[in-house]
């Protein structure tokens, strides 16, 4: 059981000693740390904060305890009830509030529950602004004071955000509804028993498909598979893609803000290749630039290249790529985890607009699904992982690799965020993760034997590495 505090929220789970997990009295400081951080930053006495969640069985009981401790603080609460991540992002924007929270572990399974923390831009608070609110919370009783009675903030429901969302999406000048209309296609869905299912088909119909199959799509909460998009844990999809005869399946996680592509034959079109997918689309309306995490494909440098732009890496987390796109000013961006982020739409990723252009790209392709992914480059990602003990010094670790391939001829080694290493057929990025207690070890190449070969040279050398530590 754990609490991760990152760039990517307040993580953890639920039950358990406070400190350790993610329990009531952490939920309360936390929200009361951030009420004040967002107070400062603004100079507002009285804040307007959009709170929504998914669908997972926690997320009443922890909106509860965040609308109470809000209101408490103050701060009048925009309660939009069960929303995508990128919905409420949305919100914060057309609502002009002060900030936002949303209540979603992501891809973690049902005992996960996070606070992820939104500015008044509806994008994730700064590294500085986060390191703020973790030092307050450490100091509830040195900095904060609660309303008395006649302050306290008024609290609201609104469930109309999803389809001002959808609207927006619909009004995008590189949706072309009337092309996916002409397609007439035939679409599964997997929405994991969460707020997809309440998104995904509404957004299908407004964009002229009218032949959904949809599998979890009751948004009880108790997902019905890992819920992590990733080939391992999508092959219920891929054989009702076969069974249908659907031309493609479409699967998100649980706050939507992932998308992982089914082709029409069941095979996995590629987490890694949703964004370049997409990006090939934006590309050949509107030259620009792109950014995507250090763990992401070179496909993208590729296509970015083909049009004549600049590709950019930046730290992964969403909140480096947003950095990196705004200084890059890149037309598209995202991670190879299936986010795509369309600055004209907003600064997050949002697997509904993702799942527009894909669309409207297949669409005006005219050819099968896996006739689309086969025009990209071909490279394999191995993606791995290690546990961590609370002994373990990661640091230590990423330092002593660095050490042994800095020297090295033909070798590029970059530490902005863990250790890249860059070969010159492919590349091993490792990293402690954000959202949970492990070293990820993602190692990419052009034969799936060279990546698993990266990738294992590397697990070794760490293994090698946690024997010694634990020896000492």
């Amino acid at each position: 059981m754990s609490l991760i505090k990152s760039v990517s929220g307040i993580r953890g789970t639920i039950g358990g000693k406070q400190g350790d997990n993610l329990t009531p009295l952490d939920i309360v400081k936390f929200t009361t740390a951030y009420t004040y951080i967002i107070r400062k930053k603004t100079g507002k006495k009285k804040l307007k904060i959009i709170v929504g969640r998914d669908a997972r069985l926690s997320g009443e009981l922890v909106q509860g305890l965040v609308v109470s401790t809000l209101s408490a603080m103050g701060a009048d609460v925009t309660d939009i009830g069960l929303a995508t991540t990128p919905t409420v992002e949305i919100a914060v924007v057309s609502e002009k509030a002060d900030g936002g929270i949303i209540l979603t572990a992501s891809h973690n399974p049902k005992q996960w529950n996070a606070l992820k923390l939104l500015n008044e831009n509806g994008e994730f608070i700064s590294g500085e602004e986060g390191e703020e609110l973790l030092a307050v919370s450490e100091n509830i009783d040195k900095f904060i004071e609660y309303s008395e009675i006649s302050g306290i903030g008024i609290i609201k429901k609104d469930t109309s955000f999803l389809k001002k969302h959808i609207d927006l999406i619909l009004k995008c000048k590189y949706v072309e509804v009337s092309e996916i209309k002409k397609a007439n296609f035939k679409i599964v869905i997997d929405s994991v028993n969460s707020v997809g299912g309440i998104a995904l088909p509404p957004l299908l119909k407004a964009l002229g498909v009218t032949e959904i199959i949809e599998l979890n799509g009751e948004p009880t909460g108790i997902f019905a598979h890992n819920p992590e998009p990733i080939p391992e844990n999508l092959s219920e999809i891929s054989e009702a893609v076969k069974k249908h005869k659907a031309d493609l399946g479409f699967v998100v996680d649980p706050d939507v803000d992932r998308l992982a592509i089914i082709n029409e034959d069941g095979t996995m079109f590629g987490e890694e290749y949703t964004l370049v997918a997409v990006a090939d689309y934006i590309l050949s309306q509107k030259k620009g630039n792109t950014v995507s995490n250090l763990s992401s494909t070179r496909a993208l440098s590729d296509i970015t290249q083909k049009y004549g732009g600049n590709y950019f890496a930046s730290a992964v987390g969403e909140v480096n790529v947003v950095k990196s796109m705004k200084e890059n000013k890149a037309v598209i961006g995202g991670e190879g985890n299936g986010g795509i982020i369309l600055p004209e739409l907003h600064y997050g990723r949002d697997a509904l607009i993702g799942i527009a252009l894909f669309l409207t790209h297949l669409a005006k392709f005219g050819k099968k699904c896996s006739d689309l992914r086969n025009t990209y480059p071909s490279y394999y990602i191995s993606k791995n992982k290690i546990s961590l003990t609370k002994d373990t010094n990661v640091d230590e670790i990423l330092n002593n690799i660095k050490e042994k391939y800095i020297s090295l001829p033909d070798i590029k080694v970059n530490t902005i965020d863990g250790v890249k290493i860059d070969f010159l057929t492919g590349w091993v990025h490792l990293r402690k993760s954000n959202t949970e207690p492990i070293i990820r070890i993602y190692a990419e190449s052009k034969s799936e034997q060279e990546a698993d070969e990266f990738a294992n040279e590397i697990k070794r050398f760490v293994n090698e590495q946690f024997t010694m530590n634990n020896l000492q």
